[in-house]
């Protein structure tokens, strides 16, 4: 699961009148401060975390859900505990270093309060069916195995909403959204919980789900018995003013998207698995500086896929404009900046190959 574009309101309130508010009564809880923490989405977090794979399981046809512990890279012991790993908020996700060395973003999915263990789950996408091979990579660890992760960071911040909050997702688009399941439920917000798939079995978490909403009815809506889902059926069934979360496939984020605005929804926030359309896109070409090779970006596909003809090599991971691992030198040129990864100071002289653009020739290190 990776993280993709998201609408966040303005708040109106400062986090000082919030923070206050949280500590009314002389003590200041776990769930007060990660309510306060949630009023604004995490920045960056350059930090590394050696762990272990502590767990796998099998979640549906194919998702393997894994578990992490830290471990202590000096002594290659694991370090056990209740606050072991960083704190993190629902929405948030880790970059995994792969064995190979891929990096790719996973939405943390375990419940929040225990830091003893984070857990991300993946779905196996076959490079012949358009996968990068870092799902299949990752279907291949197994306990005992160590690995480095980023984070976590948070592309999908969890914002209070006390009219409460409609959750749709889509198969896999379960992951970033049960924390925040999680959460409502125990801090008793009003909510409602559409969750589609192509079937029973390709929707992982149905009985944890079922643990955590107790008598709380949920739609389960797979397409092999429903058929493809109603959005604006969806919507309806939002508290009104609610805030709408939805994580999934893009036809059904967009189906959604399509009903907005619409007075039952408050706050549309979403997150995109696959990369974004390219809009309003120009030609441009692209020329690597160490070999001399060029090759012709199109309208409507990005300076990644276009480098990656030529370089199949280049790095990258989420594809989307905010994990900077697709970050190249650029030598000459004019380049539209589209991302949500470089700092202002580091725009002059840099580019994120999978959403940014140029005009006329731009001309890379490499």
């Amino acid at each position: 699961m990776k993280p993709a574009h998201y609408a966040v309101p303005e708040i109106p309130d400062s986090l000082l009148y919030r923070g206050f508010e949280a500590i009314v009564g002389g003590y200041w809880t776990k769930a007060a401060y990660r309510s306060w923490r949630r009023r604004k989405p995490l920045g960056r977090i350059d930090r590394d975390l050696h762990v272990r794979v502590s767990r796998v399981d099998q979640e549906g046809d194919d998702v393997k859900a894994i578990w992490f512990e830290r471990e202590d890279p000096s002594t290659g012991s694991g370090r056990r505990g209740s606050a072991d790993l960083p704190v993190w908020d629902p929405g948030a996700h880790v970059d995994v270093v792969l064995p190979s060395g891929r990096l790719r973003q996973y939405s943390l999915n375990s419940d929040p309060d225990d830091l003893s263990a984070y857990r991300i789950s993946v779905r196996l996408i076959e490079p012949t069916a358009g996968g990068g091979g870092g799902s299949v990579e990752a279907h291949y660890l197994g306990v005992g195995d160590r690995l480095v992760l980023k984070g976590p960071r948070n592309a999908f911040p969890f914002v209070d909403s006390p009219a409460g909050y409609l959750f749709v997702a889509g198969g896999i688009g379960i992951t970033p959204i049960l924390p925040m399941l999680r959460d409502v439920v125990r801090r008793g917000v009003p909510y409602e919980f559409v969750y589609t798939g192509r079937s029973r079995d390709t929707m992982p978490f149905l009985e944890e789900i079922r643990t955590i909403v107790g008598d709380h009815e949920v739609q389960l809506w797979p397409d092999d018995e429903f058929g493809t889902p109603d959005a604006a059926k969806i919507i309806s069934m939002a508290p009104e003013g609610a805030a709408l979360y939805c994580c999934g496939p893009m036809p059904m984020i967009d189906a959604i998207r399509a009903q907005i605005p619409d007075p039952q929804i408050d706050r549309l926030h979403y997150e995109r698995f696959s990369p974004p359309p390219v809009l309003g896109g120009r030609p441009f070409r692209v020329r690597l500086e160490g070999s001399g090779s060029e090759v012709e970006v199109g309208a409507e596909e990005s300076a990644l896929t276009a480098v990656r003809r030529i370089r199949p090599a280049q790095a990258y991971s989420c594809q989307q404009g905010f994990c900077g691992t697709c970050r190249v030198r650029v030598l000459e040129g004019e380049v539209e900046h589209r991302d949500h990864a470089l700092a202002e100071y580091e725009r002059e002289g840099h580019m994120i190959l999978c959403v940014s653009r140029a005009r006329g020739t731009v001309v890379i290190d490499g």
